[in-house]
């Protein structure tokens, strides 16, 4: 989820129990503790480009680690409010603040290891995009209205809207996956692993990803209030990577790729426009395209050195025009 939404849940979360005359102070204090977990992204080793996502969403964003994440924002803070309310006080505020990171994270697709350490799964609910700007602008109005009436109550209704929202959300997300059983029976597949997540910024377009006989097929679906527009995509080979690069094992390179299945759950395809790309199968600029956002370049000629992680989010006026086109069920 993207930091700003992060702090407004926070801040809602701060808000919801102090007075009026702390709501303010409550507010900030919310705001801020959020968006602490997210500084991991500054975690990275030049030497190892798959360190950095590999430690985004792990442990401080781990349930066990809020506590700890807390108090340390809680030296922080408490410079900056120990004049308005004891340390006790600020240190709870923190902790629900800091508490909803991880957990809305679990929203979105990508995974979270809430669980971490003593489960290494990454938990994801794809219900939302990183960035939604309706559910964020209600969560916005919310505060805002909180701060001007003065009323902490108020902030309650944010829990209702999260509710609400992400109760929309899964029936989208289940209709889509009936759209994408009939799209596969009509191909004669049997579909063995699925993903549908929202597209960026909406509830109406979804991607739907589904694996059938060692392939990756992809489709786009638009899901209206009482109908759906199918959009017919592309399909690639996943890539069987221990197979192909099984003379490296024991290697770096071989480690890395390794790694890197991991961490796309074993969707990897090879990028089709550019040469050696190792790419997340689950993710592209639209829902019918088979062109990766990220991945890691493979050199056979270096197997002792750290693969580089690469990222492709050439948003073209083709692709924005596509994309519209079919969030607007052209």
């Amino acid at each position: 989820m993207d930091p700003i939404t992060h702090g407004l849940i926070g801040a809602s979360a701060s808000q919801s129990v102090v007075s009026k005359e702390q709501l303010r102070p409550a507010a900030i204090i919310g705001l801020v503790s959020a968006m602490l977990a997210d500084l991991d992204v500054f975690i990275f080793d030049p030497a190892d480009p798959l360190l950095n996502i590999e430690l985004h969403r792990q442990f401080s964003h781990s349930l066990i680690f809020i506590p700890v994440g807390a108090l340390i924002a809680s030296g922080f803070l408490w410079y900056f409010f120990r004049n308005k309310m004891s340390f006790k006080k600020i240190y709870t505020l923190i902790f629900l603040g800091y508490a909803t990171a991880g957990i809305t994270d679990t929203f979105t697709s990508y995974g979270t290891k809430l669980l971490w350490p003593f489960l290494d799964t990454r938990y994801s609910w794809d219900l939302i995009s990183v960035f939604d700007p309706l559910f964020s602008a209600v969560i916005l109005g919310l505060l805002v209205f909180t701060l001007y009436k003065k009323n902490p109550r108020i902030s309650w209704f944010v829990w209702g809207w999260v509710v609400l929202y992400l109760s929309i959300a899964v029936i989208q997300q289940q209709r889509g996956k009936s759209v994408a059983k009939t799209i596969a029976e009509q191909q004669n597949h049997q579909i063995e692993r699925l993903v549908v997540k929202p597209t960026l910024g909406n509830q109406l377009l979804w991607s739907i990803r589904y694996e059938a006989q060692d392939t990756l097929y992809a489709e786009g679906v638009r899901l209206g209030f009482f109908n759906h527009k199918v959009y017919q995509g592309e399909a690639a080979p996943l890539l069987n990577w221990q197979k192909q690069y099984g003379n490296f094992e024991g290697t770096t390179l071989y480690k890395d790729i390794r790694r890197f299945n991991k961490l796309s759950e074993g969707y990897l395809i090879q990028h089709p426009g550019k040469k050696n790309i190792i790419g997340d199968g689950r993710y592209a600029m639209l829902p019918t395209d088979m062109s990766p956002l990220w991945g890691i370049k493979v050199d056979t000629t270096r197997p002792g050195e750290h693969l580089p992680f690469k990222t492709f989010r050439e948003a073209t006026p083709a692709v924005k025009d596509a994309y519209l086109d079919m969030l607007m069920g052209k």
